[in-house]
């Protein structure tokens, strides 16, 4: 009796934690929504608690303000941002004929994009909470650095000035163009998502060539 208490005790605090780590992922991902739709200023801890279908009590029992729940979002936004950049900004992709390169780099990038909509809302918010602000700021730096680093394994000739002017516009037109892309739907959305990789592709082309490098 005594060993099967003992190995059964810790059953109950785990399914307690499973099921408040699942509570506060329902929460974050209703908070997700509600910046997305609202915008970080305009939400509420109220609305947000009524997209989770909880109580606010139950959401402040997890997160004392909505600040700490942005920090929380902008935490796991950046930990999947990470996991996207280190899995498509890689020497194996920047080595492909051209539109090969821009599928996989551009179609995981765009679907961050679209699964994450409050990510970018966080980001233009002028209140939105300095620790995701900063952690997002140094990832996106090095995030061009990475960037500058495969344009001049690709294409060893162009000039490092050249290099990193090509990362900072090529950024910006993807910003820009992921943009639109977040804006429509449907038939839409893809019309917007195949313009870009041509405007990518039209600008990059004449600076890293449309064929995969010899090696």
């Amino acid at each position: 009796m005594t060993r099967t208490n003992a190995a059964t005790g810790g059953a109950g605090p785990r399914r307690r934690q499973a099921r408040g780590e699942r509570r506060m992922e329902q929460l974050l991902q209703a908070a997700g929504r509600v910046f997305a739709s609202s915008g970080y200023d305009a939400a509420s801890m109220n609305a947000i608690a009524r997209e989770a279908g909880a109580s606010p009590g139950t959401l402040y029992q997890f997160f004392p303000s909505k600040e700490a729940i942005a920090v929380e979002l902008g935490r796991r936004y950046n930990h999947r941002l990470r996991e996207t950049y280190s899995e498509t900004f890689t020497a194996q992709n920047a080595m492909l004929p051209l539109h090969e390169m821009l599928d996989a780099v551009l179609d995981p990038m765009v679907a961050f994009c679209i699964d994450n909509p409050a990510c970018a809302v966080l980001l233009r918010s002028a209140n939105a909470p300095g620790a995701y602000v900063e952690e997002h700021d140094e990832l996106h730096t090095a995030l061009l650095t990475t960037i500058e680093t495969l344009i001049a394994l690709r294409a060893p000739d162009l000039p490092k000035s050249a290099a990193t002017h090509a990362t900072t516009m090529a950024i910006a037109i993807f910003t820009a163009g992921c943009d639109l892309v977040l804006r429509h739907e449907g038939t839409t959305r893809d019309a917007y998502h195949a313009e870009l990789k041509r405007a990518l592709a039209g600008y990059l082309g004449p600076l890293i060539g449309t064929h995969a490098p010899s090696r």
